[in-house]
C-alpha cells in the first residue's frame, strides 16, 4: 500500500492507483471531462489537474499514479485557476448555445463550467463549422466537439471499427471520420456507442420526433407504436424514476395521453421472431450439408451491418428472419390493417427502440414487404421518446398504468429477454426444445447462456442432440468470435451477437448516464420481468398462435417468408474493406 495525503487527509491506496481514484476513495471528487476508466485515460482536457506540494507543474489526476509520501492539493488556488482557464479555453471552441442542445441538462461540460462559476469568457469564441448529412441516422456536430477523444477510443477499443480519428494538426486539430471518408462511406455499424460516451452534444441520433408529432396531428393517420423490450428497463431514467416506478404500463399510459392511437409491444414480434428463427435453425440443423455453418442471429442491425462490411462472404450464415422491429412493421400493415378493416397506407408505424441502427434498418427498401410504403415509418430512440413526452408536458410520474392494446400487445418472458445479451439464444432454445420433443423444458434450463463476459460458449442437449452455442456482445468481441470461427479454432451451431456491450439494454439509443455503464443493471431488470411473466415460452403466446391460425398458416410458410424474412444479400454496405 502507498501512504499519501490528499487535501490534508491521510490516504492509503494500492500501488498503481491514480490520484483520481485515491481521492474518490475518501470522498474527494475531482472534476473530469475526457476521462473514461480503462478506455480514455489520456488527460487531454486538463480539467482534473491537481497540485503536488513541492512540484512546480500541475499533473492530471486521471493518469498520475500515487507515490509514497505524496501531498496532493485538489482544490488549491493554483489548481483551480488552471482548471478554470482550461475550461474557458474549451468553451471558446465550443458552441455553447445550451438551450437548443440535445444534451442540455445532461452535459458534462455544462456541469463542469457551472461548478467552476464560469458565466462569461475572456477569450474570443471560434468553433469549427458543421458540415454533415443531417439525414444520416448518426449526427456529428463539429461545432460542439471538444476533442476529448472518447468517441475515437470507444470505437477503437470496444467496438474495433476505427470509424473516428484525429484529423489535421495544430489549431486545426479536430475529430472526424477516419481515412478522409464521409460517414456514408465508412463501415459504421451505427451502434451508437460513440453517442452514449460523448460528454457533450457533439454526437447524437437523427431527431425524428417531429415526424411522430405530425402523424398524430394528421386525422387520416392511424398511429401505431411498438415498444422494444429493453426500453422498459431504461426509459424512466430520463425522468428520475426508479426502474420499479417506470413500468412499461406507465409508458403506455403516457403515450396514449399524447394522442397515439394504438400501443403495442415489440415482445409480440420478438415471440414471432423466435417461432421463425428457431424453426429455421432446426431446418438448417436437419439439412446441415446444405448451409454454411454456424447460423448467426439477425435481430441486431448493428451486427448485420458489421458482418456485411467486415466479413461479407459470411452474410449467408445470417438467419433470414427479420428483426422483431421489422416483423412488427410488416404485420401491422398487413394482418392488423385487415383486423381494423383499413387501408394499410393509413397506418403510421412507429418503433421505440434502444438502438440507433434501427433507424437505418427501417429505411432499407428490402424491409418493406407489406405493400404500403415503409413497413416501419419512423424509429425513435429511448432518448427521443423521453423528449417527446416532455414536449407534450406529460409527467409520467403522475400518470397511471394502462395495458397494451391487443392482439399485438401480448408478449412472453422469452421475448422480454431479447433486450439482454444471450436472451435471443435462450428464448430460441426454449422453443426449439419444445419443437423437437413436444414438451416444454424448465424455463431456466438454458440459463447457462447468461453472463457478463463479452464472449460466452455453452453446449446444451435437446433430445440427445448437442447444440454448440456461442454469444458475443460488443463488436470487438464479435470480431474475435468470428475470427475464431473462420480460423477453425472454434466450431458452433448457433451464434448470437449483439453490437452493443450487454446487448440492447446497453444500446446506443438508451439514456446517457456519463461514466456509468448501466447495461448490466437494465439487463437484470429484464430477467426479473421474465421470471414474473405468466407466459415464458414464445410458442405459448395466444396472439402468436392466433396469427398463425388466421393469417400465416405455420412457421416458414410461404406467407411467413414473404412478410417475416429478408434477403441480406439484396443490399450492400457503402464501402467494404
Amino acid at each position: 500500500m502507498v501512504n499519501l495525503t490528499i487535501d490534508k487527509i491521510q490516504v492509503q491506496a494500492p500501488k498503481g492507483t491514480t490520484i483520481l481514484d485515491a481521492a474518490a476513495s475518501v470522498g474527494i471528487m475531482i472534476p473530469k471531462l475526457c476521462f473514461l476508466k480503462g478506455i480514455n485515460e489520456i488527460g487531454a482536457c486538463r480539467v482534473c489537474v491537481v497540485e503536488l506540494v513541492g512540484k512546480d507543474t500541475l499533473v492530471a489526476a486521471c493518469n498520475t499514479q500515487v507515490e509514497e509520501g505524496m501531498e496532493v492539493l485538489t482544490h488549491s488556488q493554483k489548481a483551480m485557476n488552471a482548471r478554470r482557464t482550461n475550461v474557458e479555453l474549451i468553451l471558446s471552441q465550443h458552441d455553447y448555445r445550451c438551450a437548443t442542445c440535445v444534451r442540455s441538462g445532461n452535459c458534462e461540460l455544462q456541469t463542469v463550467a457551472n461548478d467552476l462559476d464560469i458565466f462569461e469568457l475572456p477569450f474570443a469564441q471560434s468553433y469549427e463549422a458543421n458540415n454533415w448529412n443531417q439525414d444520416f441516422p448518426l449526427i456529428r456536430d463539429a461545432s460542439k466537439c471538444i476533442k476529448c477523444m472518447r468517441c475515437v477510443q470507444v470505437c477503437d477499443k470496444i467496438q474495433g471499427l476505427n470509424i473516428w480519428d484525429i484529423v489535421n494538426t495544430g489549431k486545426r486539430t479536430s475529430v472526424n471520420v477516419s481515412g478522409s471518408h464521409t460517414i456514408e462511406e465508412a463501415d459504421c455499424a451505427l451502434c451508437g456507442q460513440c453517442i452514449t460516451h460523448c460528454p457533450v452534444g457533439a454526437l447524437r441520433e437523427r431527431d425524428d420526433v417531429e415526424k411522430l408529432v405530425d402523424a398524430i396531428a394528421d386525422e387520416d393517420k392511424i398511429v401505431i407504436v411498438q415498444i422494444a423490450p429493453a426500453v422498459r428497463a431504461a426509459w424512466g431514467e430520463g425522468f428520475g424514476m426508479t426502474r420499479d416506478e417506470a413500468t412499461v404500463k406507465r409508458l403506455v399510459a403516457s403515450l396514449r395521453r399524447s394522442g397515439v392511437d394504438y400501443i403495442f409491444d415489440t415482445n409480440f414480434s420478438a415471440d414471432l421472431t423466435i417461432m421463425e428463427e428457431a424453426n429455421e435453425f432446426l431446418e438448417r440443423l436437419n439439412h446441415k450439408e446444405d448451409y454454411a455453418w454456424p447460423m448467426f442471429t439477425s435481430c441486431c442491425p448493428g451486427w448485420v451491418r458489421f458482418l456485411k462490411s467486415q466479413y461479407p462472404d459470411m452474410t449467408p450464415q445470417l438467419s433470414t428472419a427479420k428483426s422483431p422491429q421489422q416483423m412488427f412493421g410488416a404485420v401491422a400493415k398487413s394482418y392488423y390493417a385487415d383486423l381494423l378493416g383499413v387501408e394499410p397506407e393509413r397506418i403510421f408505424s412507429v418503433s421505440i427502440m434502444p438502438c440507433t441502427a434501427k433507424k437505418a434498418e427501417a429505411d432499407l427498401p428490402v424491409m418493406n414487404d407489406a405493400g404500403a410504403g415503409q413497413d416501419v415509418d419512423v424509429v425513435l430512440t429511448t432518448r427521443e421518446v423521453d423528449r417527446f413526452l416532455r414536449a407534450k408536458h406529460i409527467l409520467p410520474k403522475i400518470v397511471g398504468e394502462e395495458e397494451f392494446d391487443t392482439p399485438l400487445g401480448v408478449g412472453t418472458g422469452a421475448a422480454v429477454i431479447f433486450g439482454v445479451t444471450g436472451g435471443v439464444m435462450e428464448a430460441a432454445l426454449r422453443s426449439a426444445y419444445n419443437f423437437v420433443t413436444g414438451e416444454n423444458p424448465d424455463p431456466d434450463s438454458f440459463a447457462a447462456v447468461r453472463g457478463r463476459d463479452g464472449i460466452r460458449e455453452v453446449t446444451v442437449e435437446i433430445k440427445g442432440i448437442p447444440v454448440r452455442a456461442a454469444i458475443a456482445s460488443g463488436l470487438g468481441n464479435a470480431r474475435k468470435l468470428v475470427e475464431a470461427i473462420r480460423s477453425g479454432q472454434a466450431e458452433y451451431d448457433f451464434v448470437e451477437i449483439m453490437a452493443c456491450p450487454g446487448g440492447c439494454a446497453g444500446g446506443g439509443g438508451q439514456p446517457i448516464c456519463d461514466g456509468v455503464e448501466l447495461g448490466e443493471v437494465r439487463g437484470e431488470k429484464l430477467y426479473c420481468l421474465d421470471q414474473e411473466a405468466s407466459l415464458r415460452f414464445s410458442h405459448e403466446n395466444p396472439s402468436i398462435i392466433r396469427i398463425y391460425e388466421d393469417y400465416l398458416e405455420k412457421p416458414l410458410s410461404h406467407r411467413a417468408h414473404e412478410l417475416l424474412h429478408t434477403d441480406h444479400d439484396a443490399w450492400e454496405m457503402p464501402r467494404q474493406r
